[in-house]
């Protein structure tokens, strides 16, 4: 940490919109300073010229990556189009604390991640440090690591209900259902045909039947969990909103004879956490009650059908789903309070 006590913080792929929500977040952290920010496309403009909405906050203009000063810099977040991670980590100075947004280093297996991502993974010699940052549940992982690679938003809305269910013993692995919706600012700022309003509203389709990149992730977890490989049934859908995750997890009853011993294993895991949150008996989240805060909701259902179990968990995609859950990260890297930044509410209506 720089000699002002304050984490000298640069942020890589700045004009996206997890790059701006790590802007957002920073904004307001105690602890952190934004010393650098990076876009290709963009360099040389303010950040204001390109997300209006931050130009009340004195910021860094945008540079390319090349002109970087590493020295002024602790912590890098690196919100980078996936593919395009590995060589710039692989090149920047070993001193510095990295968090990395993109799907580069989430699987550890290097041929799963070719299969899945379609070429080799390009810096495999980094891969083995790299931490799987899921906070509630790494938490001692993370806090002295150098990489942290965050995790996927669907990953992230459907691991924190599902792996302690799996560690427990509770339900049957081998029977997990996962029925996902997300918004559309998950595709990236992009201009993509399928992200068009015309193709978007007022509707709603899945996409990456059966061949989606976080199903792979997911497994990871679930078969650590487990003590064995696990495949799931995983399916997401693209529904009419900016932002937010709604996962709906149907579930086979295991060890335990009823939801309510589902509902006390997860009340029991996250009693002290300060962003994961169970519902009462009977409520369902919604993500109008997350938008725009680092909190997961989670609901647990008994099925009619007698021996299972719905659970529901609802994220904000670009919070706890992406920028918050990296700036949770960064706290515990940086022995800071793990709420730090974190504090505001969610956005109702």
């Amino acid at each position: 940490m720089a000699e002002t006590n304050r984490l000298r913080i640069g942020i890589l792929g700045a004009s996206g919109y997890t790059g701006a929500e790590l802007v957002r977040l920073l904004a307001r952290h105690p602890a952190a300073e934004i010393r650098l920010l990076t876009a290709d496309r963009q360099a040389g403009r303010p950040l204001a010229e390109v997300f209006p909405h931050l130009g009340a906050i004195r910021l860094p203009d945008l540079v390319k990556i090349e002109a970087a000063d590493w020295n002024s810099i602790d912590l890098v977040f690196c919100a980078l189009p996936h593919g395009t991670t590995q060589t710039v980590i692989a090149a920047l100075p070993r001193q510095l604390k990295v968090v990395d947004l993109s799907a580069d280093f989430r699987l550890a297996d290097l041929p799963t991640y070719a299969q899945w991502y379609g070429h080799a993974h390009q810096a495999p010699a980094l891969q083995p440090e790299a931490v799987y940052g899921l906070t509630e549940l790494k938490r001692a992982q993370v806090a002295p690591a150098r990489l942290v690679a965050n995790p996927g938003c669907y990953p992230t809305a459907a691991q924190l209900p599902l792996v302690p269910l799996v560690e427990a013993g509770a339900i049957d692995p081998d029977d997990i259902i996962i029925d996902a919706k997300s918004g559309v600012s998950g595709a990236g700022r992009d201009a993509k045909q399928a992200s068009l309003y015309g193709e978007v509203s007022e509707g709603m389709h899945a996409y990456g039947v059966a061949s989606h990149r976080h199903a792979p992730e997911i497994e990871q977890g679930l078969s650590e969990a487990a003590g064995r490989a696990i495949i799931i049934n995983y399916t997401p859908h693209l529904a009419q909103m900016s932002r937010d995750i709604l996962a709906t997890l149907y579930l086979r009853l295991a060890k335990v004879g009823s939801a309510g011993e589902l509902r006390k294993i997860l009340a029991d895991r996250y009693a002290d956490e300060p962003f994961v949150r169970l519902l009462a008996e009977g409520q369902s989240p919604a993500t109008r009650h997350v938008r725009g805060a680092n909190h997961c909701l989670i609901g647990v259902f008994a099925d009619r059908v007698p021996g299972r179990a719905i659970l529901l968990s609802a994220i904000d995609n670009l919070v706890k789903g992406a920028s918050g859950q990296a700036v949770q990260n960064m706290n515990l890297m940086a022995g800071l309070p793990e709420t730090a930044g974190l504090e505001q509410q969610p956005l109702f209506p």
